[in-house]
């Protein structure tokens, strides 16, 4: 059985400032992104490579956030399933985009989580649970380039 779900945002332009789109450098990019529960306002732009601002979150920035949150949760729950307790999880994530002539595209993410575990005897099966979050990750499973993962598993308190 399918079981389906629908997930629905609102992005708001923001970014008029007194003439529309009349020219390329006439808007900002500015927008804001919300959904129904969170109560808080997402504020984006574009990179600014395409004269979006720094201050705000762009969409690629968003889309690497959500295969790393995807990717941790996830793992979060293999291993509370599979005894390893993790006491401390962070992620430094990057994804790299192509921009061509004809647009631009990413090539690949990478997942580089680093986890602390709370006995030597849960690192080994801390790593090779990367591989299974990873299958079951729902994100990076509906993207078309590689997300790839090069975890480091700790033992001993949170670092």
């Amino acid at each position: 059985m399918t079981r389906l779900h629908t997930y629905a945002t609102v992005v708001t332009w923001t970014g008029d400032q007194g003439s529309g789109t009349s020219g390329y450098r006439d808007y900002a990019r500015a927008h804001e992104l919300s959904a129904d529960g969170p109560a808080e306002v997402i504020l984006g732009s574009s990179d600014p490579a395409f004269r979006g601002d720094p201050a705000r979150w762009n969409p690629e920035q968003l889309l690497v956030g959500a295969l790393s949150q995807c990717h941790m949760l996830s793992y979060l729950h293999r291993c509370a399933v599979s005894g390893v307790v993790v006491t401390a999880y962070v992620d430094h994530a990057a994804g790299t985009m192509a921009e061509t002539a004809e647009g631009g595209h990413f090539t690949e993410v990478v997942l580089r989580p680093e986890v602390t575990v709370a006995a030597p005897e849960m690192a080994e099966r801390a790593a090779a649970l990367h591989e299974e979050a990873h299958k079951a990750c729902f994100i990076a499973s509906s993207v078309n380039f590689p997300v790839r993962h090069e975890p480091t598993v700790h033992v001993g308190p949170a670092r």
